[in-house]
């Protein structure tokens, strides 16, 4: 290759790395740079004044309660269903891979709607759940529901890929030496998918903590009751408490942060372990 092709290739690279650094700079970078300029103006008081409010602490007690019981049946299923999708062949397979995919094509505003069908007075299920006194929609029981179906594919997408690369030597090899199926799957598939399922949970938990559309309308937006995190987003901007929405917002937008960074660190750990061994 010529000195001038090479120049050339080197401007093309260069030229392409300015436009990718300049894309994340514009639409990820510059909007929570201005969301930590705008949420501590006041004064890092600010932090402390917001988080020692009620309505806030409550808002963050529940938001962390419904990403628990989300991530924790989102990532149980999740694997489950990758397991059957990658190493069972049924009819209907290509049917289930693609409902997996629903919630992405589904905006969070119908998943609310139908869950409002489904569980509101004189919905499908309502007479049934109202004669045992369980209350689904303005409660707890509909928030975790709506976040579910919205973050089923995440640990599902991870692990799928995974298990497609890793293929069935590792497993046949265990079970021809009298392994069980249980056995197999802890000590020879597990450890081969614990980072795609480690992923899994930190989308969920950021898609889940960051849910607004579908809690909002099962939730019936009860101050001090079924307020989320999100939520209370929602309300203080409209009421036009800026400072106390900012600072809630970049708690969740580091929370999301900090567990990401934390996997690739780990992750990146484990690889330079594993090439030095």
């Amino acid at each position: 290759m010529s000195t001038t092709a090479k120049r050339g290739a080197r401007g093309g690279h260069a030229g392409i790395l300015a436009a990718c650094l300049l894309y994340v700079g514009l639409l990820l970078v510059l909007p929570l740079a201005g969301i930590v300029w705008t949420a501590l103006k006041p004064g890092l008081h600010i932090v402390s004044d917001t988080l020692r409010e009620p309505d806030v602490r409550h808002a963050l007690l529940l938001t962390f309660q419904i990403a628990v019981i989300t991530v924790l049946v989102t990532t149980f299923f999740g694997v489950i269903v990758a397991w059957v999708l990658v190493r069972q062949r049924f009819h209907g397979r290509s049917f289930l891979n693609a409902l997996v995919d629903l919630p992405f094509a589904l905006s969070p505003v119908t998943v609310g709607l139908a869950c409002f069908v489904l569980f509101a007075p004189g919905g499908w299920l309502y007479p049934f759940f109202n004669a045992r006194g369980i209350q689904i929609n303005f409660a707890l029981p509909s928030m975790v529901l709506v976040t579910i179906f919205i973050c089923i594919p995440f640990t599902i997408r991870e692990v799928v890929p995974v298990l497609e690369e890793i293929g069935l030597d590792e497993e046949d090899a265990s079970r021809t030496l009298g392994a069980s199926v249980w056995h197999t799957f802890r000590k020879v598939s597990l450890p081969n998918i614990r980072w795609a399922i480690a992923y899994g949970i930190a989308l969920s938990t950021a898609r889940a903590i960051g849910e607004i559309g579908a809690v909002l309308i099962v939730s019936g937006l009860i101050q001090g009751r079924t307020e989320t995190a999100t939520l209370f987003i929602f309300r203080a901007a409209e009421e036009r408490q800026l400072p106390q929405a900012y600072v809630v917002a970049l708690l969740l937008a580091a929370i999301s942060i900090v567990l990401l960074l934390a996997i690739e660190t780990f992750h990146h750990r484990q690889e330079r372990e594993m090439h030095s061994a």
